[in-house]
Parts: structure tokens; C-alpha cells; sequence
């Protein structure tokens, strides 16, 4: 278990300093903007990111300065400081993947309200500084010796983390027979194939043949060997696939391009 231990006002002298490395991830910056409220798409979009004046996702600049506020309230001075001000300068941006060195060293202190002032500064794994300022706090006069506080687990899956799991576990089965109802268009037609490729279903296309062909040639999809029965329109579509499914030939319906109350 991970002890926190502090310095006191009398034992700091100036020039003593504390750091800590900590690597961007998504995870960090989804959290960030679950607690903070702060869902600014330069940090959460990444299509809307691209065209912005960084062209990719970056971190929220107050991640940067939470890491100050963990170095000044676990190591220097560490447990009993109270944080009172903070000036900071973002610098340059932060991108997932980029791993931080933040240093905090003592510059001044204030025997009146026992203040310390801090220069602060966060470095990217490419020499390049993203943060600098400085940060005040009162320091503890009473020296503390304590095990770190049990912090809940923070499970945040990333995007489409828990559908793959799934997928995954799926792939261990048989495939499974499945008509594919009017699927024609690049999305339920793809979809299918895709489930196909990956072992999952074995499709029978119910449809309008032609159309179902020509959204596989736009789409650049090779139906060798696929089951297609050709009807009409989506609502014979509908229909036919029902029966296949109330008769055991398949035993599974997959919805395409029409709608569900068909």
C-alpha cells in the first residue's frame, strides 16, 4: 500500500522540488469530461478537431494543471497543504499518447499564513514545455505519515469496447442462418457480409435482386455464393423471411433497408 508522507513548512527550503510522469490517454480525457462538465469537441471529436488549428484531439489544459495539484497535495508538501492560488501558461498542446514530466519547486516562502509559492512547470516526452506558472499554497506545520486512500476502480471501456468483446465471444459458435430482409443498401448489405466474414452468420438475402446486386457493385462486395431470393418489394421481403424463419430453414431475421413496421 502506497504511503503518503509530507514536508512541513519549516523543513522545505527553497530550490526543493517533487515530479511525477503521467502519459495522456482517451480514458483521461473522457473522465475529465464526465467530472468537469467541459465536452468542448476540440477535446472529444475528432472529426471536428481535424479542422481545427491543432488537426487532432488534444487534452483539456486544467488535466495538465490537476497534475500540479497532485504533485503540491501528495508529494510537496503532500498531505495537509491547502492550495490557494495558481497562475498557469498553456503553452502548447497535449496529444494522446504524449507522456508529461510536471515538476514543482519551491521559490519563496511567506512565514506569515506559512505560504509557499511553487514554479511549476509540465515538459511532453519532446523537450517541448505545455505548462508554466506558478501555484501558492499554505503548508502543513504538523508532519503526516498516512496510507494513500482506497479510490474506487474507474471502469470507462473505450468506444465500441464492450460490442467487440461480444463479437468476440460470438465467433466461438456455429454460424448462424440468417435472412437478411431487403437489404438493399451499402449499410444492411455490408453489415451482413461483414457479420459473414467474421464467421458469425451464414446470410440468405431476401429481396429485390437487381437492387440488391447494385448496392454489392457500389459497395465493391462479392456475392459468390450467397443465397439470394428475389421478391418484389420490402413488404415481400418481409414476408418471405418470416416464413423462412417460422419454418426452420433460417433461424434468425436481420432487419435491412426498410421500415421496422414492416
Amino acid at each position: 500500500m502506497d504511503v503518503l508522507t509530507n514536508r512541513t513548512y519549516d523543513e522545505i527550503e527553497i530550490g526543493d522540488t517533487a515530479e511525477l510522469v503521467r502519459t495522456l490517454t482517451n480514458k483521461d480525457i473522457l473522465t475529465f469530461a464526465g467530472v468537469s462538465g467541459d465536452v468542448n469537441p476540440a477535446h472529444l471529436d475528432k472529426r471536428y478537431a481535424a479542422g481545427s488549428v491543432f488537426h487532432d484531439v488534444i487534452g483539456h489544459g486544467l488535466w495538465t494543471g490537476a497534475l500540479v495539484s497532485t504533485l503540491l497535495g501528495t508529494k510537496l508538501p503532500g498531505p495537509g497543504t491547502i492550495y490557494v492560488s495558481q497562475s498557469f501558461k498553456f503553452l502548447a498542446p497535449v496529444r494522446v499518447g504524449a507522456t508529461l514530466k510536471v515538476q514543482v519547486t519551491a521559490k519563496e516562502k511567506r512565514d506569515k499564513g506559512h505560504r509557499i509559492i511553487f514554479d511549476c512547470m509540465a515538459v511532453d516526452d519532446g523537450g517541448t514545455v505545455v505548462l508554466e506558472g506558478e501555484a501558492e499554497v499554505k503548508a502543513p506545520r504538523e508532519r503526516v505519515s498516512l496510507p494513500a486512500p482506497p479510490v474506487p476502480a474507474l471502469v470507462l471501456p473505450e468506444r465500441g469496447e464492450r460490442l467487440l468483446a461480444l463479437i468476440e465471444e460470438a465467433k466461438g459458435g456455429t454460424p448462424l442462418k440468417v435472412a437478411v430482409v431487403h437489404p438493399v443498401d451499402e449499410s444492411s448489405l455490408g453489415g451482413a457480409m461483414d457479420a459473414k466474414e467474421a464467421g458469425l452468420i451464414e446470410p440468405v438475402l431476401v429481396g429485390p435482386r437487381q437492387r440488391i446486386e447494385e448496392a454489392a457493385e457500389n459497395c465493391r462486395i462479392d456475392l459468390t455464393g450467397i443465397e439470394i431470393i428475389d421478391v418484389p418489394h420490402s413488404h415481400a421481403a418481409g414476408e418471405k423471411a418470416a416464413e423462412l424463419a417460422s419454418s426452420g430453414a433460417v433461424s434468425a431475421l436481420q432487419k435491412g433497408a426498410l421500415h421496422t413496421d414492416e
